[in-house]
C-alpha cells in the first residue's frame, strides 16, 4: 500500500476532489485528517471512509482563517506526531454570481473573494504545516490549480485565472525552498470535472451543449473526480520522489 501509516491532511475533504482523494488514500492506508468547513458534510465523509475500512478523522476548521488554520495544524501534529501529506484542495470558481463574469463585470469584491478562495486557503495551510515537515525532513503538498491558471479556461473569470496561476507560481517557488529540507511540492490543473459542486450545472447543460464540451477533450469524455485524485495521490506517494515544482495538466488532452 502507498501510504501505510502516513498522515494526510486534506482540505475541503467533504466532496469532489478532496473526497476522492481522501478515499483513495484510506483504502491504501493513510490516516487521513479530513478538513472541512461543514459539520454534516465532514460527518458523512468520515462514516464513509470508516465503514469501507479507513482510518479517518475530521476536523471542522475555516480554511480562510489563520487562528483556525493553526490551531487545527497543531492539534494534528500533535495527535498524530508527524504530518506526512498535505493536500491543498479548497477552491472553485462558483463562489461568486457569475463564474464566467468578464473582467469589466467582475466587482473589487467578487475579486477579492476569489482570490482569497482559492490562493489564501492554500498558503494559510502550507504556511502552518511547513514548520512540522521541515523538523521531519519530509513531506509532500499538493495543491490544486486550474487550466485556468494556464489561460486555457473560457468559461472562468480572470480572478479565477490569476488566483490559479498564482497556485502554479507558489508550488514553483516552495519547490525551491523546500526541497532542501525533503519536501516535494506539485499540483494539477484540472479541466473541468464533475464535482458535486459542479453537477448540477451540468445536468441543466442542454444535450447538444454537453456533447460540445467532450468534443473539445480529445479523450472525449469530462473528468470525474476520481481522475483529478489519482494524479495527487501518484505525487503523495513515493512513486513521486524525485518530482517537484510540476504542475501536472489533467485535462484528458486538452
Amino acid at each position: 500500500m502507498r501510504f501505510k501509516d502516513k498522515i494526510a491532511l486534506i482540505t475541503a475533504a467533504a466532496n469532489g476532489i478532496g473526497r476522492a482523494t481522501a478515499d483513495i488514500m484510506a483504502r491504501e492506508g493513510a490516516v487521513v485528517v479530513a478538513v472541512d468547513n461543514h459539520q454534516e458534510r465532514l460527518d458523512t465523509a468520515i462514516t464513509s471512509l470508516s465503514k469501507s475500512g479507513g482510518r479517518a478523522h475530521g476536523r471542522l476548521c475555516d480554511a480562510l482563517d489563520p487562528a483556525q488554520v493553526n490551531a487545527t495544524v497543531a492539534d494534528v501534529a500533535r495527535e498524530f506526531g508527524a504530518i506526512d501529506i498535505l493536500v491543498n484542495a479548497v477552491g472553485g470558481s462558483t463562489i461568486i454570481a457569475r463564474a464566467a463574469a468578464l473582467v469589466e463585470e467582475l466587482s473589487f469584491d467578487d475579486w477579492q473573494r476569489i482570490i482569497a478562495f482559492n490562493l489564501s486557503g492554500t498558503f494559510l495551510f502550507t504556511n502552518a504545516v511547513v514548520p512540522v515537515m521541515k523538523q521531519q525532513k519530509r513531506g509532500k503538498i499538493v495543491n490544486l490549480a486550474s487550466i485556468a491558471g494556464r489561460g486555457l479556461s473560457r468559461e472562468s473569470s480572470t480572478a479565477y485565472a490569476a488566483a490559479k496561476g498564482g497556485i502554479i507560481a507558489l508550488t514553483r517557488k516552495l519547490s525551491f525552498e523546500l526541497g532542501p529540507f525533503g519536501i516535494n511540492v506539485n499540483a494539477i490543473a484540472p479541466s473541468l470535472t464533475l464535482s458535486e459542486r459542479l453537477q448540477p450545472r451540468w445536468n441543466q447543460m442542454a444535450p447538444e451543449d454537453q456533447a460540445a464540451e467532450k468534443e473539445r477533450v480529445p479523450l472525449r469524455r469530462i473528468a470525474e473526480p476520481r481522475d483529478q485524485a489519482n494524479v495527487i495521490c501518484f505525487l503523495a506517494s513515493s512513486d513521486a520522489d524525485f518530482v517537484t515544482g510540476l504542475t501536472i495538466d489533467v485535462t484528458g488532452g486538452q
